[in-house]
C-alpha cells in the first residue's frame, strides 16, 4: 500500500482492523529515502536530557510526510521519557509547525498542559543551533522481600492487594472499585486504607508497604493520575498528591512505603519472578503503560506512559476521548482495544455499565469459544506484533513481559501467540521475547512485587 508517498508492505493485518498501519513499518519506509539531519533533545525535571537524532527528507513534495514523522516521533519520545522543554535543531518550518501544534490552540495542547501539570514548569518548544549533552539517572528499588509486608496494585477498575512474609505471598486479594468516575477524595483514601488493611490483617505485624499505581508518581506523591481525574483540581495538591502517605499513617506509625509507577512494578515483577534483565513490562489492563528495567538491573526513571504514545497512524484510527489524538495506545493495548473491537467482532457489550464488566463479558464470550472474541485478542496480538519492534528501537529490550487483566486466561495466551507470528514473519532480523506468566502472577504478581519496593 501506498501512504503519503511511502510503499508499505503489511502482510500480517489485524483481523478486526485492516486499516492498521504500524508506526514502525512507516518509519523504516520514511528513513530509506531520508537524508536531512533533524534533532531533539527532551528536557525533563533533575536535569535529565534525553536526546533523539534522526533525518527527514525535506523538500515541498515531501512537507507532509516529513511533519508526520517528526510529530509522531516527538509525541511517542515525549510520553516515553516525559518532559516539559523541547530543543530541536533542524527545518525552521518544522519546528515552527509542531510549535502551533503544541500550542494552546493546537492539536496537542492537551500533552503540552499535561507535562506542564506534572513538572510544574511551561512547557515549550525552542530552535537551537546546538543541543544539550544527555543526561539520564537511574533507581535501584525492588526486590527486597525481608519481613512482613503490603503489596498494593491500584488500578482503574480493581485494586488487588498482597500479605508477604519473607518472599512468600500468604494472602491475595482483588476488588473492584471505580476511581476514575468519582469526585470524592474520601472514597479514594477510604478504599487505599481499605487495601492496605485488608493485607495487613493476615501478616503478625507490617514492617513496610509496597504501593504500585497507575498514573505518574515521584518521590512517593501522585504527580497526576486518571484514577483521580474527577477530583477537583483546586483539591488535588491537599488530598491527592500525599494521599498514599495519607493512608499508610492510618496502618500504622513509621511504616516504610515507597510507591512506584504500576509499568515499573510490572517490570519489576519480570524480573524478580523470572530473573530477567534488559526487560519492558507492560501493563495492560484498564490502561497502558510500561516499565524498564535495563541491562545492569536498573529501573528507568522514564514515565513510559506507552497508552498516549503512537502506534497507528492510519487517518482513520479511532481516538482516545482523553487527549483526542488518534491512534494511541490505549486503543489497542487495554480494555479499552476490546471494547474498540467489540462491534466489529459481532458482540454487544453496550448492557455492560463499567470497562471492567465490559472486557469480563468478551472474556466469558471467549472461554464459550465466540469466535468473534477470539478474533479480538488476535487484532490486539497483530497490533502488538507490530508494535514490539518500535520498542526494540526505543528501549533496546531483549524481553517483554504481559501482565494485567487483558492478558487474564485464554486471551492472553492468543495474543502472545499472534504477536509471535507477526514478529516471525514481519521481523524476522529482530530478536524479542514475549513472556507471559502463570495466571496468578498475570493478575496478581504486580501487588507481590509492589511488596519489595522498600528497603528496611
Amino acid at each position: 500500500m501506498q501512504y503519503l508517498n511511502i510503499s508499505l508492505d503489511i502482510k500480517n493485518k489485524p483481523e478486526l482492523d485492516p486499516g492498521f498501519i504500524p508506526v514502525f513499518k512507516f518509519n523504516k519506509a520514511y528513513l530509506k529515502t531520508a537524508k536531512q539531519p533533524f534533532s531533539f533533545a527532551i528536557e525533563r525535571n533533575d536535569n535529565q536530557i534525553f536526546v533523539k537524532s534522526t533525518f527527514i527528507q525535506g523538500g515541498e513534495e515531501n512537507a507532509e510526510a516529513d511533519l508526520l514523522y517528526t510529530e509522531r516521533l516527538l509525541k511517542f519520545e515525549l510520553w516515553q521519557k516525559g518532559g516539559f522543554k523541547i530543543y530541536i535543531n533542524g527545518d525552521a518550518s518544522i519546528i515552527g509547525k509542531l510549535k502551533q501544534i503544541y500550542s494552546p490552540d493546537g492539536a496537542r495542547a492537551f500533552d503540552a498542559k499535561f507535562m506542564s501539570r506534572v513538572y510544574q514548569k511551561a512547557f515549550e518548544i525552542i530552535g537551537c543551533d546546538k543541543l544539550p549533552e544527555p543526561y539520564e539517572s537511574k533507581k535501584v528499588v525492588g526486590g527486597h522481600f525481608d519481613g512482613c509486608r503490603v503489596g498494593v496494585d491500584f488500578g482503574g477498575s480493581d485494586y488487588k492487594v498482597a500479605a508477604v512474609i519473607d518472599g512468600e505471598a500468604v494472602y491475595s486479594n482483588e476488588t473492584v472499585w471505580n476511581p476514575k468516575t468519582n469526585s470524592d477524595p474520601d472514597y479514594h483514601l477510604a478504599n487505599i486504607t481499605a487495601a492496605m488493611k485488608e493485607a495487613a490483617e493476615h501478616l503478625p505485624r507490617v514492617d513496610a508497604i509496597g504501593i504500585s499505581s497507575a498514573g505518574l508518581v515521584g518521590n512517593n506523591k501522585v504527580l497526576y493520575a486518571q484514577l483521580y481525574g474527577e477530583v477537583p483540581e483546586n483539591l488535588y495538591a491537599t488530598r491527592i498528591k500525599d494521599i498514599y502517605a495519607q493512608a499508610v499513617s492510618a496502618v500504622g506509625k513509621d511504616i516504610p512505603f515507597e510507591v512506584a509507577n504500576d509499568g515499573d512494578v510490572a517490570a519489576l515483577a519480570g524480573a524478580i519472578c523470572l530473573s530477567k534483565k534488559n526487560i519492558l513490562g507492560l501493563a495492560m489492563g484498564t490502561s497502558y503503560i510500561g516499565g524498564f528495567i535495563d541491562k545492569t538491573g536498573n529501573l528507568s526513571n522514564r514515565i513510559s506512559e506507552l497508552a498516549f504514545a503512537p502506534a497507528d497512524l492510519s487517518p482513520d484510527a479511532a481516538a482516545d476521548v482523553w487527549t483526542k489524538d488518534i491512534g494511541v495506545g490505549v486503543q489497542y493495548f487495554c480494555q479499552e482495544a476490546v471494547i474498540k473491537l467489540a462491534p466489529a467482532a459481532d458482540i454487544d457489550i453496550s448492557g455492560y455499565d463499567t470497562p471492567a464488566k465490559k472486557l469480563k463479558a468478551v472474556q466469558k464470550q471467549l472461554a464459550e469459544g465466540h469466535k468473534g472474541a477470539a478474533a479480538i485478542f488476535k487484532t490486539i496480538g497483530s497490533y502488538l506484533g507490530h508494535t514490539i519492534p518500535q520498542y526494540v528501537e526505543i528501549y533496546g529490550a531483549e524481553s517483554y513481559l504481559l501482565l494485567g487483566r487483558v492478558v487474564s486466561g485464554k486471551g492472553g495466551d492468543i495474543i502472545k501467540e499472534t504477536a509471535e507470528m507477526v514478529l516471525k514473519d514481519e521481523y524476522p532480523e529482530l530478536s524479542a521475547e514475549i513472556l507471559l506468566p502463570d495466571e496468578k502472577t498475570r493478575r496478581m504478581g504486580q501487588s507481590v512485587a509492589a511488596a519489595s519496593l522498600p528497603k528496611l
